[in-house]
């Protein structure tokens, strides 16, 4: 009989996870354990020390533990059963998490990778970010996320990730940051925290197709980040592909390396 799986809602529950994934550098599993945004996952709550466990956060989901553990394949169709044929990338924590993730889902699973970026808040310049700012096209502007353009970006569909995992404008407000590129009224591109943890956000940057090259990704990811530094958060970056990791170097990133992940349901 196949199993659900258990959402850890109390924090004393996460704590007892968190040792699985200990180690891993990813914002995306911090606000999970930290209770503020995604889900922490598991087949049994009351289990004092699982051995497999789950981390969803938007699309992504972190498979931590023994993937040798029958647990680890229940939980791992668990999943299959959860997102049934919802887009999802997959980021095993070891090759044999891969190994189980192809036996589990077969063709629905699709090889990629990922690039970690260094988490280093000495690399930036104040002085480069300002700059980066400046080079706009004419009749370009750069604004906060707030209001009506909340609204706006999530309307859109390539803008909508810049809030579309907070609960509403308000909790945007309070938890979120995030600038657009504005022309004539328009939503060109902009930088957003996908998600927030403690001590920073991870940034979502996108740029509408036809302006693409022109400046607007660097300029509002620079501004984003000098707001972060304001604010005492660390602008966390991984990049999806090689451009993603040049636009995070040209902001004063420094690449970590490549990861593998898995597409499940089809890549975007």
């Amino acid at each position: 009989m196949e199993q659900e799986m258990i959402v850890l809602a109390e924090e004393a529950a996460r704590k007892r996870v968190a040792p699985l994934f200990a180690n891993w550098e990813e914002t995306l599993i911090w606000t999970a354990l930290e209770g503020m945004m995604g889900q922490v996952l598991v087949l049994d709550e009351a289990k004092a020390a699982p051995k497999a466990a789950v981390c969803q956060t938007g699309d992504f989901v972190f498979l931590a533990g023994d993937a040798t553990a029958q647990e680890a394949k229940a939980l791992l169709l668990a999943m299959k059963n959860r997102l049934k044929d919802r887009f999802a990338i997959l980021t095993p924590q070891d090759e044999k998490w891969s190994m189980l993730i192809q036996q589990v889902f077969g063709q629905k699973a699709k090889a990629g990778e990922r690039y970690a970026i260094r988490k280093d808040a000495s690399v930036f310049s104040r002085e480069h970010l300002l700059q980066l700012t400046q080079r706009l096209p004419q009749g370009v502007s750069l604004e906060p996320i707030q209001g009506a353009l909340y609204d706006m970006a999530l309307s859109l569909d390539w803008a909508r990730d810049f809030c579309s995992l907070f609960a509403s404008k308000e909790d945007y407000a309070r938890r979120g940051l995030g600038i657009v590129a504005l022309h004539n009224g328009e939503m060109i591109g902009g930088a957003s925290s996908y998600i927030r943890y403690r001590e920073g956000i991870e940034i979502e940057v996108q740029t509408r197709s036809d302006w693409r090259r022109k400046g607007i990704a660097s300029a509002c990811c620079a501004r984003l980040i000098l707001n972060c530094l304001d604010a005492g958060l660390y602008p966390s970056w991984d990049a999806a592909n090689r451009e993603s990791v040049a636009l995070a170097e040209k902001l004063g990133y420094r690449e970590k390396g490549m990861y593998p992940v898995w597409f499940i349901n089809g890549e975007n």
